[in-house]
């Protein structure tokens, strides 16, 4: 038993359980926005223009009958259209699904979009916080890559060339120390150079 919860732990705190948890969250919520902005704003809008166009009141009322039953009422005479004994194409929910569907489709490119801009403008964190300044002071924008990446290799070949002549005078500065203090091995060899040179 003591097995099984050590594996029931380890699966649920890994981390691709975690995301889609918070994923399935967050996703509910964003489908109650998606359907309020379709409910509450989109279909009163759509529901204007289609009784403009067709003189129907709302989606609700587009239908086609393929078997259209009537009832009359007793009291006032009225014939109306018994929905729940009809055959019929519900037009404004088949609608109301693709506006549905579009709505959540624009959000997520939106949000897929920024997502992307911003790891192109991360450079794998190669960017410091002096970095954006100099950028920003000479009129480049984050965004634009080529001159980001244009910035990057000449502060790297930079970065180079100044290691390059420190190392050359770290060399020159530990010759120069060595000769002025020579070891035991360093005098040998100058003793043993004078002697071949008699």
């Amino acid at each position: 038993m003591k097995k099984f919860f050590g594996e029931f732990k380890k699966f649920i705190t890994r981390g691709n359980v975690l995301d889609m948890a918070v994923g399935v969250i967050v996703g509910g919520a964003f489908t109650a926005i998606v359907n309020a902005l379709s409910n509450n704003i989109l279909k009163p809008v759509i529901n204007w223009v289609l009784a403009a166009i067709l003189g129907k009141d709302s989606l609700s009322e587009l239908y086609t009958f393929l078997l259209r039953t009537e009832v009359t009422d007793p009291t006032t005479g009225e014939v109306t259209v018994d929905l729940a004994n009809s055959i019929y194409i519900d037009w404004g929910a088949f609608i109301n699904a693709i506006i549905n569907f579009l709505l959540i489709a624009i959000v997520l490119f939106s949000i897929v979009r920024f997502i992307n801009r911003v790891k192109k403008i991360d450079f794998d964190g190669d960017l410091t916080k002096e970095d954006r300044k100099i950028l920003r002071s000479k009129g480049i924008k984050l965004y634009n890559k080529d001159a980001v990446k244009a910035y990057l290799e000449e502060k790297a070949a930079k970065a180079a060339e100044e290691k390059a002549k420190a190392d050359a005078e770290a060399a020159e500065k530990a010759r120069l120390e060595r000769e002025a203090n020579p070891t035991t091995e360093d005098l040998l060899k100058m003793i043993l150079a004078e002697m071949k040179k008699a």
